[in-house]
């Protein structure tokens, strides 16, 4: 079986640690680290973690029995004197090539899909990398049309319409097309990797109230109901502009499969409030299965082996099972 890619992230952070943290409670062999050897090993060292790496010349390389494999794909800089915890050039530019080399090895078919761990945005632009996140870098890597942020946990199911950018600008990109382009990759990966036949999709409203009729804004009625209806003509069960401050919990009751989400906070704080440690990111519309942990680089942590596994660990699990 073609292994999954676990790229480092951001070396400063907790990325390398939970990735420890997460080979060694599970001892799979089923995924290979695209990172750099010494990170991955100074990671288990600071964890405490009596786990050998095995240095691979191929991401599809068998690993050793009882061993992490690390692949380190050529342009790495060097990061043997890289500090914990602080926005680096150096990590910014680690990631961005562990990120560009994961996604031609799937494409080469050397892997079976990727799961990230958390990258800085700021390292990345002080390496000259502007792309403000994963989606929007994956997006751009594999020339997809298009590509949504999901939002995964026991009890909720959020995709994101915009995500990354101001709140005015966010505000400006909720068009008609922009929603229902969100419909249109929700649909079939509710039916395709969740299993519901028939999923129930809540639209939740950009404004308060979902703009009270147009009291409080009339983006509702002109943009996100026009796009309601234009998915409910292609026969599926979507609905609202929906009140934003009670539709999440509509759905944790069970009215919804998944919610629609205007903006990055809007849909991220229901989820988040719910707790890290489950939580996974999902990536709609590329061609193949990502994710990640819901979570950042957590620069305070790094380097304290205290960083929490689960979301990272949750995150390897789903893309298990969305890649059998």
């Amino acid at each position: 079986m073609k292994p999954l890619l676990l790229s480092m992230g951001d070396a400063a952070g907790v990325g390398p640690e939970v990735i420890a943290k997460a080979w060694a409670a599970s001892r799979e062999s089923d995924a290979v680290v695209v990172g750099d050897v010494g990170v991955m090993r100074r990671a288990l060292r600071c964890c405490g973690i009596a786990l050998s790496v095995a240095q691979l010349d191929r991401p599809d390389e068998e690993v050793p029995a009882g061993a992490m494999g690390v692949w380190s794909p050529p342009g790495l800089p060097d990061l043997s004197t890289l500090p914990w915890g602080r926005i680096d050039a150096r990590a910014g530019a680690a990631a961005a090539v562990c990120i560009e080399a994961a996604v031609g090895a799937i494409q080469s078919g050397a892997g079976r899909g990727l799961v990230t761990a958390p990258i800085h945005k700021e390292a990345l632009h002080a390496a000259g990398v502007h792309f403000p996140g994963h989606t929007e870098m994956l997006q751009s890597l594999t020339q997809s049309p298009a590509v949504r942020m999901m939002l995964v946990n026991r009890e909720l199911r959020v995709v994101l319409v915009t995500v990354h950018q101001s709140l005015r600008s966010a505000c400006d990109a909720v068009t008609r097309e922009a929603v229902l382009t969100t419909l249109r990759l929700l649909q079939p990966a509710m039916v395709r990797w969740f299993g519901v036949a028939q999923p129930r999709i809540a639209v939740a409203g950009l404004n308060p109230h979902a703009g009270e009729g147009g009291l409080f804004g009339d983006e509702d009625l002109r943009e996100i109901a026009p796009a309601i209806a234009d998915a409910q003509a292609l026969g599926w069960d979507a609905s609202g502009p929906h009140a934003p401050d009670t539709v999440f919990m509509r759905a944790r009751q069970g009215a919804f499969d998944a919610v629609v989400a205007m903006t990055h906070d809007q849909g991220l704080i229901p989820v988040k409030y719910l707790g890290l440690d489950e939580g996974v990111n999902l990536t709609l519309g590329l061609p193949w299965v990502r994710t990640s942990p819901d979570h950042g680089t957590a620069f305070d942590l790094a380097g304290s082996g205290r960083a929490d596994p689960a979301s990272f660990r949750a995150a390897w699990d789903f893309a298990r099972q969305l890649t059998p």
